[in-house]
């Protein structure tokens, strides 16, 4: 059994950048003397909560594709893939919270990061099961 070591490592930095994303709602929402429940009023709180919002619609698809390229392909690549996602993002965050108009790159890495691992894991799995059978 491959022990998966780097792309769990991968995962929980994923994760800690997840909710490094929450700390810097917290943040904003001090910065702007926005109280909880409140999500609107000052665009940096907006901008700040879309980004952890987003990051959250993408962690599944980016985890189960990191996950299972692991298992069906390769952990290294799996694991440089998933570095390059982690970059995407951040790059995504402090993008979009500064202008809105700088959050295109940093989506498009972690988009295609994701593609990736989730498309060539797809590819393994239906070529093992055109190969070798059930």
């Amino acid at each position: 059994m491959q022990p998966h070591s780097w792309v769990a490592i991968v995962t929980i930095v994923a994760l800690l950048v997840y909710v490094w994303m929450a700390l810097r709602v917290a943040g904003a929402r001090r910065k702007c003397g926005i109280d909880a429940p409140t999500m609107t009023g000052d665009p940096i709180l907006e901008r700040t909560v879309r980004v952890q919002a987003n990051t959250l619609e993408w962690l599944p698809l980016f985890l189960a594709g990191l996950w299972l390229f692991a298992v069906y392909w390769n952990d290294l690549v799996a694991t440089i893939l998933g570095v390059v996602w982690i970059v995407g993002r951040v790059v995504y965050a402090l993008g979009y919270v500064a202008d809105p108009g700088k959050r295109e790159a940093g989506f498009i890495i972690q988009a295609l990061a994701t593609a990736i691992l989730l498309l060539g894991a797809l590819g393994r799995v239906i070529w093992i099961l055109a190969t070798v059978g059930a």
